[in-house]
């Protein structure tokens, strides 16, 4: 078993698919992220404790696929996107020349 000392916002790498990041926490939790494929089994260990099962191969958490999205619903997210960030552009130029021209 590997010990480490990390920082809020540092990472742990194992191989090349899996990413743990230290969050924060206090001195009686601790807030992580795990980035993996959907193909790794990741259970807290109390689920695991509060519904009898153990570690074993077998009791995996079933994933069900995500639906895609359609194709027009893809244009619409983007449309959406595009007009926000414009609408932010205006108003960070509207407020640049309020602030160069005293207003």
């Amino acid at each position: 078993m590997l010990k480490l000392s990390v920082k809020p916002g540092e990472y742990v790498l194992i191989g090349e698919e899996i990413k743990v990041v230290f969050t924060g926490g206090s001195s009686s939790n601790l807030r992580i992220l795990v980035e993996a494929p959907k193909d790794y089994n990741i259970v807290r260990s109390g689920a695991l404790e509060r519904y009898g099962m153990a570690a074993d191969p077998g009791n995996e958490v079933k994933y069900h696929r995500e639906r895609e999205l359609s194709p027009e619903a893809k244009e619409q997210i983007k449309s959406i996107l595009m007009a926000e960030r414009k609408r932010a552009r205006r108003e960070e130029r509207a407020k640049d020349a309020k602030v160069k021209y005293g207003m």
